[in-house]
């Protein structure tokens, strides 16, 4: 991708959150910022991710993933899910457990335990889909990211 391309997409301020799955018996989780909605009848959410993550097969081979919202204290968090080793990645972060056993980060302003509902292949990316089976909200500022800073709504870093 080009310099000037990431440059202008960075202008667009997104939510940061990080998506985890239990393969295995083994969680997986990354930071990603392209979570939406897509339906609420049914409940239906996307998000994307590189062809080439490591994260990739064992969330597509557990069915479903759990997606925390992450909140504004959370930036140190966000980049060590995107930094550290998968072993690594859930060293010393305290986690819930959802109803399907996916961990959800304490602390987070939503969470919503998925399961997958399809992918769709988008150039370096897929496009994962997931029927929303569980999911909480509570108060607190969600973690935004733009132009390569983490802040709040109003007020970016």
């Amino acid at each position: 991708m080009s310099r000037e391309l990431r440059n202008a997409l960075s202008c667009f301020a997104t939510g940061v959150t990080v998506i985890t799955a239990r393969h295995e018996g083994q969680d997986y989780g990354l930071t990603c910022s392209s979570f939406n909605s897509v339906s609420l009848e049914p409940a239906i959410v996307l998000w994307s991710i590189n062809r080439t993550s490591s994260t990739k097969q064992p969330i597509l081979e557990s069915g479903g993933y759990t997606v925390s919202v992450l909140a504004v204290e959370h930036s140190e968090l966000a980049m060590k899910f995107c930094r550290d080793s998968h072993e690594e990645r859930f060293r010393g972060v305290e986690i819930q457990r959802a109803p399907s056993g996916r961990a959800i980060i304490e602390g987070a302003v939503a969470w919503f335990d998925c399961d997958l509902n399809g992918v769709v292949s988008a150039g370096d990316h897929d496009i994962l889909l997931g029927k929303v089976t569980d999911f909480h909200s509570q108060q607190g500022d969600g973690l935004v990211f733009e132009r390569s800073r983490f802040g709040k709504v109003g007020e970016v870093a």
